[in-house]
């Protein structure tokens, strides 16, 4: 969805509006002088209330694999948005920029990465009061068994009572 426009005025800034229902700001575009290929190409610079500038993020160069054209690519932040505001800007032929926004992909839920869907039938491991549940016909419900095994380290247990217990190792009925 289109929500603004950048274009390069007189002393050859470029400069433009984004609006949407809850964000209204005037931007312009700083070029970023660097010798990194991974450098942003601009920051994204807004206009305060104050009117002084500050930045709020920064664009990215990136070549569509589709068209192999050229487009802006970034994000625009700040502590008074909710989260931060995904933006591509798309060069016109007049040499302006149409910015569109997108919305930021939510990661895949892990369930469905592991082959789990929503409507599976997954009985809890244990019940409210934290023990074993009854998990069907092959679980014996009267065992306390926790999945991990069966243990062969030696028990301890006090005996006598008062400082200096002395502790022995139980033996295996």
């Amino acid at each position: 969805m289109n929500i603004g426009q950048i274009k390069q005025n007189d002393a050859g800034i470029f400069m433009g509006r984004i609006s949407t229902l809850a964000v209204a700001m005037t931007i312009a575009l700083k070029p970023v002088q660097s010798s990194n290929p991974r450098a942003p190409r601009y920051e994204i610079h807004a206009l305060t209330p104050g009117r002084t500038w500050v930045q709020v993020g920064a664009f990215f160069e990136l070549t569509s694999n589709n068209t192999g054209e050229a487009f802006l690519n970034g994000r625009i932040d700040d502590p008074s948005l909710a989260a931060p505001l995904q933006v591509s800007a798309f060069r016109q032929d007049d040499g302006s920029y149409n910015v569109v926004w997108q919305r930021a992909q939510k990661r895949r839920d892990v369930g469905a990465a592991l082959g789990v869907k929503a409507d599976d039938d997954l009985s809890p491991p244990f019940g409210a009061d934290g023990g074993p549940v009854d998990n069907g016909p092959d679980h014996d419900a009267g065992t306390t068994d926790n999945g991990l095994g069966e243990t062969t380290a030696p028990v301890e247990e006090p005996v006598g009572k008062g400082r200096g217990r002395r502790q022995r190792v139980a033996e295996d009925a």
